[in-house]
């Protein structure tokens, strides 16, 4: 199974950026697809973004197409979110998660993965 450390948070005013990353060790992130999830208080785990094993192709929710960016260094073992043009509806914690998957509708639901980080707080101030 493959451990997963995320880091990169914290608090950035509307319209910044923050990278996020998220560090897997145990397994090689190529061969997992990787996926970012978010959660505000009160709400429910959502999908972010994910970056598939093969061939590498990524899908986003609607709600950051355009703004972030899903990608991953193999030599680093490691996934990133590239978050731009940020809002306080962003405000969430975010966590990576890994496993294999079939179809991006699969991979947009939590409960299909099965290795996750603990999660990292971003805060976004209007």
């Amino acid at each position: 199974q493959v451990q997963l450390v995320e880091s990169g948070g914290g608090l950035v005013q509307a319209g910044g950026s923050l990278r996020l990353s998220c560090a897997a060790s145990g397994r090689t992130v190529s061969s997992y697809d990787m996926a970012w999830f978010r959660q505000a208080p009160g709400k429910e785990r959502e999908f972010v973004a994910v970056i598939r094993r093969s061939p590498g192709s990524t899908s986003y929710a609607d709600s950051v197409k355009g703004r972030f960016t899903v990608s991953r260094d193999n030599a680093k073992n490691t996934v990133f979110l590239q978050m731009n043009s940020l809002k306080p509806e962003d405000t969430a914690v975010y966590f990576c998660a890994a496993d294999r998957l079939s179809t991006i509708a699969v991979m947009k639901n939590p409960a299909n993965f099965g290795s996750w980080g603990q999660g990292t707080q971003v805060t976004v101030s209007s």
